[in-house]
């Protein structure tokens, strides 16, 4: 990668973030008011040097030499040890935490810019710390003060390491089906032997720290069974000797890694098998209160959910500019209508350029959405505002299967383009694309794949509160529109939102009259249909917020920015001419519920 080829733009970033969606009127709410520009600009920049400088450096040689598994123990890559302690030093672990646990207090919003950038860098190297830092802040949301003293300021330090454990063998996402039992120790309230499997463990055993740990999700004996029944535990790698927290030492915890799951991606992150318990000496920590585990865990799996969506951006964008950047040096062939003449750059030819241009829309469309997103939950978690906290958290829980789902979906498809451009070379190790493509197949699967989020979406999140999730959220398109035709600007995009959104408003009301009568099936057997249509709209309303302030910018005269800004205006047009224009399409297969997948015979596949 050359200086020229960047793996975010920071530009693009800076423009999203204070001319697009104006982060620094976070800055007034209470718990954001010790920061500013500066300290702002300070944190992304410090991301997006690690992340060229150090982590992108690394990124190839830890795919090709992924961790092992010697001697019942992981082995991972050497370098991760100096990685492991350049994150630290960024902060990355504690970024949007209170400084009372030794946070910087960051908005998310600028928090999650950091992670893009560092992503789109190595993000195998960077889920190790993103996994501790929401492992940690479960402790610190719902841990009693022996609990976070022991366990959560190490992870915050970067001492120790930290995982979720949900997933087992037999159960895949039906959590409810889950059979990891806790029996509790006689004489020690709060301590549990912990026994079962799980599957899937994102970096839950490696060599560059002493200790691991796990949050795991369990059943108490005698608690009901499905997703009621379910708690917490904090369960350690290494325990302080003899299970007493109080302890200096510590000691083996009954914990084995069971077995290396080999990846096509992802392989500088580890995903293992677990065992508890194999000889009956594995002690959990109760984590909160008893039956609760799921609903806590949800905080966990919700950041994580964004933090996907983060990496299928990060991703897709490295290989965007990867591909542009080939696309400029690469001599082949000439324009349509050119007769003979000397090879000119592929990005004169025009599928080349329509190729570019998606994975631009893809990819700035997919910042700004993360950037909204994040921005909510700031606002949901820190307005002293009750009123503004709620409408921020519908929209919230609204946007987050939506931020999730198109950046993995789409993101993926745009990383394909990226292999495409490159033809050939494309299709072999000796470039990145195929690398960024493996790496990117994951991020619709992992904490919850597409088919969940779109249940999740359709199911709950749009008719939540009698459906106001979906009326703030044309409230905000509804401002947007109106600005530009204020601005006197390009009333063809306006106009695509209004149909588009009277379109979802209409077919979600005819869905869920469904599910009110009963037609379970045809109200959410096109649950996927369906997130896709409110995913277009979503990145169209984006985009013509981006591209109002591209007018914005132009109306000003901002020297040298004309091509820039003209980019963001064109990107627009692309999406909504393009993309929302296939909602047409999906509103009919949603509202006809199309049974063909439905009613096929088993034996007729």
């Amino acid at each position: 990668m050359s200086s020229a080829n960047p793996l975010v733009r920071e530009r693009d970033v800076d423009f999203l973030l204070h001319e697009v969606h104006d982060v620094m009127r976070l800055c007034q709410l209470p718990a954001f008011a010790h920061h500013d520009r500066e300290t702002f600009d300070l944190f992304l920049e410090s991301a997006a040097r690690l992340a060229r400088e150090r982590l992108f450096p690394l990124f190839k040689a830890m795919d090709e030499a992924p961790a092992v598994l010697e001697g019942g123990r992981v082995r991972v890559h050497p370098a991760m040890d100096e990685l492991w302690g350049h994150l630290c030093e960024l902060g990355i672990l504690s970024a949007g935490r209170p400084e009372a646990v030794g946070g910087a207090e960051l908005p998310s919003a600028i928090a999650t810019m950091g992670y893009l950038y560092l992503m789109a860098g190595n993000g195998a190297a960077v889920g190790y710390a993103l996994l501790t830092s929401g492992a940690a802040h479960l402790i610190e949301s719902f841990g009693d003060e022996t609990l976070r003293r022991v366990f959560m300021e190490r992870m915050y330090a970067g001492e120790w390491t930290g995982t979720m454990a949900l997933t087992e063998p037999q159960a895949g996402s039906s959590l409810g089906d889950l059979t990891t039992r806790a029996t509790p120790v006689a004489g020690r309230e709060g301590v549990y032997r912990i026994q079962g499997s799980k599957i899937f463990i994102s970096g839950g055993d490696h060599d560059f720290r002493e200790n691991v740990v796990h949050l795991v999700l369990a059943r108490r004996l005698g608690d009901s069974p499905g997703t009621r029944g379910i708690s917490l535990f904090v369960v350690p790698r290494r325990r302080p000797v003899g299970g007493d927290l109080e302890a200096s030492e510590l000691e083996d915890n009954d914990v084995a890694t069971s077995q290396l799951v080999h990846k096509i991606g992802w392989r500088g992150l580890p995903s293992l098998g677990l065992s508890f318990g194999e000889v009956d000496d594995c002690l959990g920590w109760l984590l909160g209160q008893p039956g609760h585990g799921l609903s806590y865990m949800f905080q966990m799996m919700n950041e994580a959910r964004l933090l996907v969506g983060a990496n299928a951006v990060a991703t897709a964008s490295a290989a965007f500019h990867e591909s542009l950047a080939y696309a400029r040096e690469r001599l082949q062939g000439r324009p349509l209508g050119a007769r003979g003449g000397a090879p000119t750059p592929i990005v004169a030819h025009a599928d080349v350029r329509r190729m570019l241009l998606r994975q631009k829309a893809i990819v700035e469309g997919g910042i700004s959405l993360l950037i909204e997103t994040a921005a909510q939950a700031d606002l949901a978690a820190a307005s002293p505002v009750a009123e503004e906290r709620e409408r921020a958290r519908l929209l919230l829980d609204l946007l987050t299967p939506v931020t999730k789902t198109f950046a993995a979906e789409r993101g993926f498809e745009s990383t394909s383009l990226a292999l495409q451009i490159h033809g050939g070379y494309g299709y072999s190790s000796e470039y990145l694309p195929e690398l960024w493509l493996r790496e990117q197949r994951l991020n619709s699967i992992h904490e919850g794949t597409t088919g969940i989020q779109s249940l999740d979406l359709l199911g709950r999140k749009v008719v939540a509160s009698g459906g106001r999730p979906l009326l703030l959220l044309r409230e905000e398109i509804d401002a947007d529109v109106a600005a530009c035709r204020a601005l006197a600007a390009d009333d063809e995009l306006a106009d695509a939102l209004v149909v588009e959104s009277d379109r979802m408003i209409d077919l979600t009301q005819r869905l869920g009259a469904r599910g009110l009568a009963g037609e379970v099936t045809a109200m959410l057997a096109h649950s996927v249909d369906y997130l896709t249509l409110v995913a277009n709209l979503i990145i169209g309303w984006q985009w013509l917020r981006i591209a109002n302030a591209a007018r914005r910018g132009l109306v000003a005269g901002k020297g040298g920015d004309d091509e820039f800004l003209r980019g963001k205006i064109e990107a627009a047009r692309y999406w909504i001419r393009t993309e929302l224009a296939d909602n047409a399409r999906l509103a009919r297969l949603c509202a006809d519920a199309e049974p063909s997948f439905v009613e096929i015979p088993d034996g007729g596949f």
